[in-house]
């Protein structure tokens, strides 16, 4: 430091300020640290309900997915399937045929959405998480067997229980004669037995009927043709990796989808919703700030003749703007050290603790998920120390402006 930085320092020191201007700069260190809280606590939020609904559709969604470019279904050979198996990192490849078709019970009837899956499909680790009760098999070729999502099963009134009760499945098909009155002609029908219930999330739970590939390739009278295929990567294997070598196999005929690109809308609608709520509180942060540009505005109209004299002596104006920019920066970095310190103490005591409930008791989790993503802490630093010094940068260029003639 200069010696006329020194001697600056000093004079500003020696000055008793007002205490008004005291308890502003207090309310607006407050301010900052309140917001810097908020920053810290709703991004932690964010990327937790991120996290959880990555992992709630990966219970049920395969960590790779091949469907057609075009249209709903292609032919799948078991030559091409085997030569799919040999390419290295994968573990297991199941055949899906995914439809919606007509599930009474009882004269309960509801249209859901029927997937057909070879018998591999639970080797994938499906139903990790949320709940899952009841029969583990898919039953047998000669009696077939169903898991229900939750809500499929209550509205149908299904009992596990209840020996002897199957579902009736019906798929529309092409009648052979437009003119025909026949109601058989107009779709087929099949009886499976219901084995089991999951419940996932309420997307799922309330749509979705598993049942055997057979059982589903006769109804539908898919023969060799599929809608999907559903591969659980090898371990040790990167994902990206698989499916970059994947694509390559495949061609431009098919799609390879990870889990995050089979769900882009709802992640990128919670990205979206992360971004929006962060400039909210970055706007909220701005107006806060009004008070350093205020406090720092009354201290350089209560200064004007110490800053004459400093001028007199040989400061020049960027020194004193620097003094200025200097107070409204050891304002702001107070309130945001303040600000990060507790909020990582909260989002810590959420994840330890489960502080704030989510107030669903048939809830995946009982509380709010969290995660601390050091790019977030990052940038609410970096927004701090922006609207800090838009806010210090007025005030200190007005003191660098005191005419010293008039002042002494």
């Amino acid at each position: 430091m200069n010696t006329s930085s020194f001697i600056a320092v000093r004079y500003f020191r020696s000055k008793k300020k007002r205490n008004f201007i005291t308890v502003l700069s207090i309310i607006s260190m407050v301010g900052v640290a309140v917001g810097t809280i908020a920053l810290v606590v709703v991004m932690s939020v964010f990327n937790g309900l991120e996290d959880l609904i990555r992992s709630l559709f990966a219970s049920f969604d395969a960590e790779l997915k091949v469907e057609p470019t075009l249209g709903k279904s292609f032919v799948a050979s078991e030559e091409w399937l085997q030569e799919i198996e040999k390419l290295e990192g994968i573990e297991v490849l199941t055949e899906v045929i995914e439809d919606n078709a007509l599930v009474e019970f009882n004269g309960n009837q509801l249209v859901a959405r029927l997937k057909g899956v070879s018998p591999n499909f639970l080797d994938q680790g499906r139903f990790s998480k949320g709940y899952f009760w009841g029969d583990t098999t898919l039953g047998s070729d000669l009696r077939p067997g169903a898991i229900l999502g939750r809500g499929v099963g209550f509205f149908l009134s299904v009992n596990l229980n209840e020996a002897n009760s199957f579902l009736k499945v019906y798929y529309p098909k092409a009648p052979r004669s437009a003119g025909s009155i026949d109601p058989s002609q107009l779709y087929t029908t099949a009886v499976i037995e219901p084995k089991a219930f999951f419940s996932i999330e309420q997307q799922f739970d309330d749509e979705y009927v598993i049942a055997p590939l057979r059982f589903v390739s006769t109804l539908l009278n898919y023969g060799e043709k599929r809608t999907s295929l559903e591969i659980k990567v090898r371990e040790g294997y990167s994902i990206s990796e698989v499916q970059k070598s994947l694509k390559a196999f495949l061609g431009p005929d098919f799609l390879v989808k990870n889990a995050d690109e089979q769900h882009a809308g709802l992640i990128r609608t919670v990205k979206l919703e992360k971004l929006f709520v962060f400039l909210t509180l970055t706007f909220i942060l701005a107006i806060a700030s009004f008070n350093i540009f205020f406090s720092l505005s009354m201290l350089a109209i209560e200064k004007r003749k110490d800053i004459a004299v400093l001028k007199a002596m040989g400061a020049p104006d960027a020194l004193i703007r620097k003094i200025f920019l200097k107070q409204g920066s050891l304002i702001a970095l107070s309130g945001a050290i303040i600000g990060l310190v507790l909020g990582l103490l909260i989002v810590l005591a959420q994840e330890q603790f489960g502080l704030v409930s989510l107030g669903i008791s048939s809830a995946v989790v009982d509380a709010y998920p969290v995660r601390i993503v050091w790019t977030d802490l990052i940038w609410i630093s970096i927004t701090v120390i922006g609207i800090t010094f838009l806010a210090s940068w007025r005030p200190a260029w007005l003191a660098s402006q005191v005419d010293t003639v008039k002042q002494l």
